[in-house]
């Protein structure tokens, strides 16, 4: 990895557990929804591994002609506790306080449904960082398709293009990246050389909030 990436004009952020710790949550509503429909339920390590696409993408795969009752399934169980159990990733807040100091704009690009990703930043008081906060459902498209990147970019002055970072952790958001001509930026992640990453690869990979907010005091 370069040691010192140059200053981009906007940051999109993916949101679960890039920013905010949501495993546990997702995790016991994917359970409850599983059991529900005759599924056998995930491990934890199986759903950090596997969830990945918004769920009108995934359920269907999953669930068949039953998924808008399994989505019900999963939405009633994970409305009791997203946002009593939200925690932010450690030093998340820092790295948001640092970049904002510095002007660069910022977005958040979730798979998260978009209700629920707003409540969340207006929970933490965050909503004030980003230019947007674009969750699964506001676009036609959820990423990593573009029409979810453009409409996160929609009230900034940039195209997708080399100026714009996507942060997130997981192969999605790189593959969001590629796909835009963006720059894919793994954060959290050590293991960037895993068969997830092979077809799209990180350009950058930090492996903590902290560095990049070190990152940021030198810009």
């Amino acid at each position: 990895m370069n040691a010192s990436p140059a200053r981009p004009s906007v940051i999109v952020f993916d949101w679960d557990n890039t920013l905010v710790d949501t495993w546990p949550t997702i995790h016991e509503a994917l359970s409850v929804t599983l059991r529900a429909m005759g599924h056998e339920p995930w491990t934890f390590e199986e759903t950090t591994t596997r969830v990945r696409h918004s769920l009108r993408d995934s359920f269907p795969r999953l669930f068949g002609d039953r998924w808008t009752e399994a989505r019900d399934i999963f939405y009633d169980a994970f409305e009791r506790n997203h946002i009593a159990r939200l925690a932010p990733i450690e030093g998340a807040a820092e790295m948001l306080r640092a970049l904002a100091a510095t002007g660069v704009e910022m977005a958040v690009l979730s798979n998260k449904t978009g209700r629920y990703l707003r409540d969340e930043a207006d929970h933490l008081g965050w909503t004030g960082y980003f230019v947007a906060l674009v969750g699964a459902g506001d676009a036609e498209r959820d990423k990593p398709a573009h029409q979810a990147l453009e409409l996160a970019l929609g009230s900034s002055a940039c195209k997708p293009g080399p100026d714009i970072w996507i942060v997130g952790d997981a192969g999605i958001d790189m593959e969001a990246a590629h796909r835009t001509g963006c720059v894919p930026v793994l954060l959290h992640r050590d293991d960037h050389d895993s068969a997830e990453f092979s077809d799209w690869p990180p350009a950058f990979v930090f492996n903590s909030c902290n560095s990049v907010t070190e990152l940021v005091a030198r810009w």
